[in-house]
């Protein structure tokens, strides 16, 4: 590696940077608001599915019950998240972000769409086109993620 970087051949050692690139401005971005990826991701997904029971959030994060029991405390201890029971069943409890919980992670995705300007920035439009349609046909043959 010189002064300018690493020196990368092939085009997927240049999309690992670029996905590197992006995921760092991520971290940071998380880091600011003192929140673990795992933290600013479930208060992502609290957001947009309020009142999620902790499986869902075991299932969708792909850990352990006791992780996520773990992960809400320390959000619960500062108030960034609440859990409720359900009326009628005392041992069934929903999640839900708090209002201070939905602001700390306001502005993620506009953080990420100025990562991406960045990151992207030395291409003109047409370049920008030219280089989703390549990775859109490049894409569409690999098999899909899962959710397992």
């Amino acid at each position: 590696m010189d002064a300018q970087g690493p020196r990368l051949t092939s085009a997927l050692e240049l999309v690992r940077w670029i996905g590197w690139a992006q995921m760092k401005a991520g971290e940071d971005w998380t880091r600011e608001r003192e929140l673990s990826h795992a933290q600013s991701f479930v208060l992502g997904y609290l957001v947009q599915n309020p009142g999620a029971i902790q499986r869902d959030i075991a299932e969708i994060t792909r850990t352990s019950a006791a992780s996520v029991t773990s992960l809400l405390q320390g959000l619960e201890r500062r108030g960034l998240v609440e859990r409720r029971t359900d009326a009628g069943n005392e041992r069934s409890k929903r999640v839900y972000a708090t209002d201070a919980g939905a602001e700390l992670i306001s502005g993620f995705e506009t953080a990420m769409a100025a990562a991406d300007d960045t990151i992207l920035a030395p291409l003109n439009r047409t370049e920008r086109a030219e280089l989703l349609a390549l990775l859109q046909k490049i894409t569409a043959e690999l098999p899909q993620p899962t959710r397992s």
